[in-house]
């Protein structure tokens, strides 16, 4: 069974000089787990083809890792988004048949990021990875419909990766623990999958999949908790949203979820039976971070046919990205 994972990530030495400063300063103080992650992301050579070849990985499609350009000011983020799509581009031009991309794009500077999507969609990447709010701005604000107009025209799928909250949600929920309780609660354990949540239900509020029909959002992690709610957003009347559809109309029309090592039966049966079937869902693996051994095996045992099973395998990323 041909498997494409969609959720992976790379990062440049650059990157690692601005926003990833902070995982490179835990590498030289603490070494071990920390190092050996920046040199995985790093590769996009032998030794990443050989742990896909291992855990029965076919293809990649590669995004700059969080938190991405989202955070930086508008001239960092282009040059560093320029920066790393060109490292990735060279990846995809040496294996073309194992890997693929998503650009990064300076979203601090719509019309910029608008550009350089619209550039290397041109040259073969397959959409954008946006890493969540830009300094607390999300993007169902107006300022950045440029990007979304250049995404909806090209038929090119944004990736929306989580990121932390606003400093401000950051210390009202999560503040007064020791500091790395407060790190973990706001990220990875809880916090920047309720934050990427609340930027989809912000997305739909908004209004912007009335104004870009055919733009298509890809969340990871089984949903990011959204499948649990998809009836009960449906308690705000039509009279009220001033949308065309209900919630989870366009949660089943323009979202596409992943896996992103949300390995968990109960997880996946919910997003499941809330689409009413598996045309939306696709295969990850969150890699360097999560496992690709671990998501193939889960895959393997995901109780849906054969069929089934290879569309979220492959036959649903093929057809979203025209791979």
């Amino acid at each position: 069974m041909r498997t494409i994972t969609l959720e992976e990530h790379f990062a440049t030495p650059g990157f690692f000089e601005g926003p990833g400063r902070e995982l490179k300063n835990r590498a030289e103080k603490v070494g071990g787990r920390y190092a050996n992650l920046i040199a995985r992301l790093c590769d996009l050579g032998a030794k990443r083809l050989a742990e896909m070849d291992a855990a029965g990985i076919d293809m990649q499609v590669l995004s700059l890792t969080a938190p991405g350009v989202e955070q930086l000011a508008a001239a960092e983020a282009a040059a560093l988004a320029r920066e790393a799509n060109d490292y990735v581009a060279d990846a995809v031009k040496n294996h073309p048949s194992r890997f693929a991309a998503f650009a990064a794009v300076p979203t601090p500077a719509p019309e910029q990021a608008a550009a350089e999507l619209e550039r290397r969609v041109r040259s073969g990447f397959k959409g954008a990875a946006v890493n969540g709010h830009n300094r607390g701005r999300y993007l169902d604000d107006t300022f950045y419909w440029p990007l979304l107009e250049c995404a909806h025209a090209l038929d090119v799928p944004l990736y929306l990766h989580p990121t932390p909250p606003p400093a401000a949600v950051l210390d009202a929920y999560y503040g007064g623990f020791a500091p790395l309780l407060t790190e973990m609660l706001a990220g990875g354990g809880w916090g920047w999958h309720i934050e990427t949540a609340v930027h989809v239900i912000r997305l739909i509020a908004g209004g912007v999949f009335d104004r870009f029909p055919k733009l298509q959002i890809v969340i990871g992690h089984m949903g990011e908790g959204l499948p649990f709610m998809f009836q009960r957003l449906d308690i705000i009347p039509a009279a009220v949203t001033g949308l065309q559809r209900q919630f989870k109309d366009y949660l089943r029309d323009n979202v596409h979820y992943t896996f992103s090592g949300f390995n968990f039966p109960p997880a996946f049966l919910d997003l499941l039976l809330e689409l009413g079937g598996v045309d939306r869902i696709m295969f990850s693996a969150d890699h360097p971070y999560q496992s690709m051994p671990a998501a193939r095996a889960f895959l393997e045992q995901i109780p849906v046919s054969a069929a089934a099973k290879e569309r979220i395998a492959h036959g649903n990323a093929e057809k979203l990205l025209n791979l």
